[in-house]
């Protein structure tokens, strides 16, 4: 059960508004999905890259509440900036509000999305990807450790987020086989360092593998790297 509370991404579509730690006034803002890792938020402000955000989030008279956040992506659409944030600082009975307020005003849209991640994750491979984590398609050479062999091994990624790596080996890496990762983003720095947890394996033809890696933590800085060279 609580899993399920932190990881389904709940479809809102929501006016909001939104107090900046130092401003005089509230802006209105558009949530269009929110759980307790994060959400998805549109307005007029735009905000600094790389950085912590704190702010006062008002959805309703009893759902109000100061978080602190992580842009995590950023797009903007005619004008419009377009925000996933991730929460770096939120109490638990802000948490609860939040499941509280989407219990109480879309309770018949929280049931769908509800039982259809719960059928969707027994799929499998269609399991639906209900993190705050936008993933982007990215074409960066990776190596890696397999820990539990002390192997090295060679790939491509297909994907990236702050929580995860997809990329494609020519070696089968079975589930739960621990990694430590360097990826050779094309911004002359270092090498991006990252540690994590095979999560599924599936062949995609002779001696090609495509993997799904979690992350040991959300690399925040690493992936800002990443979005700067596409």
């Amino acid at each position: 059960m609580q899993d399920r509370r932190r990881f389904v991404r709940w479809q809102i579509d929501r006016q909001a508004k939104i107090k900046l730690e130092g401003a005089e006034s509230f802006a209105d803002c558009h949530i269009k999905d929110i759980n307790l890792k994060g959400l998805q938020i549109s307005l007029g402000l735009k905000i600094q890259k790389d950085t912590f955000l704190k702010f006062n989030l008002y959805l309703t008279e009893e759902t109000s509440f100061d978080i602190e956040v992580w842009m995590v992506w950023h797009k903007s659409i005619d004008g419009v900036n377009i925000y996933g944030l991730y929460f770096t600082k939120i109490k638990d009975s802000d948490k609860e509000k939040i499941y509280q307020f989407t219990r109480r005003y879309f309770s018949k849209e929280i049931n769908k999305q509800w039982w259809k991640g719960l059928n969707e994750e027994k799929g499998g491979e269609e399991m639906q990807d209900r993190r705050i984590f936008a993933r982007f398609p990215t074409e960066f050479p990776l190596s890696f450790l397999d820990l539990n062999r002390g192997k090295e091994g060679q790939a491509q990624t297909q994907d990236i987020s702050a929580k995860g790596i997809g990329f494609l080996a020519n070696e089968e890496l079975s589930p739960h086989t621990p990694l430590e990762m360097w990826l050779d983003i094309p911004d002359k720095g270092e090498p991006l360092y990252a540690r994590g947890e095979v999560v599924w394996s599936k062949s995609q033809g002779a001696d090609e593998y495509r993997v799904g890696v979690n992350l040991e933590r959300a690399d925040l800085m690493g992936i800002s790297r990443v979005l700067r060279t596409m």
